[in-house]
């Protein structure tokens, strides 16, 4: 079975990357290790927003 995944971002994060990734690591703790399709949902969406709030490296020119 294919899950697509949303390719849309939501509003840019008021929280940190790391706290995103707290809420990351809570949502595989209680799933046991397999996630719902509904937690799937959420772990898509908070890797996209975690994505956004990480910082991004600055290459040099």
């Amino acid at each position: 079975m294919l899950h697509s995944m949303s390719t849309t971002v939501e509003a840019a994060s008021e929280r940190s990357a790391a706290e995103v990734n707290e809420e990351i690591r809570a949502l595989w703790l209680r799933s046991g290790g397999t996630l719902t399709t509904e937690q799937r949902e959420e772990y898509q969406r908070l890797v996209m927003e975690w994505a956004a709030a990480a910082p991004h490296p600055v290459r040099a020119a």
